[in-house]
Order: structure tokens, then sequence, then C-alpha cells
């Protein structure tokens, strides 16, 4: 069996709960070990594609603030993905977004767990 190289991680968590915190921990940790990572935020995740929203987020005291991990997963090398219908129930269109991140449907996902990437959900 070959070897998992990508990991896709759905976040639905947003700016007040620490599993963001966490979620973002693992991805940075996908990073740091070589996988492939994207980061698909849906519900009240796709907050933390919004330009600023993050800026002041501190959810867990022992982790890095969440725009510190937010910027080391992108120029980690990381791909974060954002559901259309959940930016839109908000009022985010793209120009709403960090620079680089995509508005693209669950298909986006699928393709990459049809080539094998692994699934975490937070």
């Amino acid at each position: 069996m070959a070897e998992t190289t990508k990991l896709v991680i759905v976040i639905t968590r947003g700016l007040d709960d620490e599993r963001s915190s966490v979620a973002w921990s693992v991805a940075n940790g996908g990073i740091r070990s070589g996988l492939e990572v994207t980061v698909f935020l849906t519900s009240s995740g796709v907050d933390w594609a919004r330009i600023g929203a993050a800026d002041g987020a501190h959810l867990n005291p022992l982790d890095p603030p969440m725009l510190e991990m937010i910027t080391s997963f992108r120029e980690g090398g990381g791909t974060i993905l954002v559901c259309p219908p959940c930016a839109g129930v908000r009022g985010y269109g793209q120009e709403d977004l960090l620079d680089g991140v995509t508005l693209v449907g669950s298909p986006a996902i699928h393709e990459l767990i049809k080539q094998g990437a692994a699934t975490l959900s937070f």
C-alpha cells in the first residue's frame, strides 16, 4: 500500500472555539512532517479566511496566536479552500478573503480523497 502524502483537514469551527486552534496546529504539524496539507473551511470555519478576522485571536494560550498559525501554514505551502455557500451566507466574496484562498466546492476535496488523502475534521 502506498504511503499517504496528502492530508485534508476540514475546519467547521470559528473564532470562538478552541478546536480551531487544534486544527491549525495539526495542519502545521502535517506541513512540517512533509505532507501536502489542504484545509477546507466550512460553516463558521470560513471566518478564518476573512481578511483581518484572525488578527487578535488567541484561543489557546499554549498555542501561538491564530494569525501566526495561519500565516505559518500558508508560508509552509498549505492550501486553504473555502466552501462557497458557507462564505456566501456570511456575505463574504473572494475580495473578503486572504490572498491565495480559493472559494471552491466539496468536489475539490473529494478529488484529493480519491488520490489517497487522509482526512481529519474539527
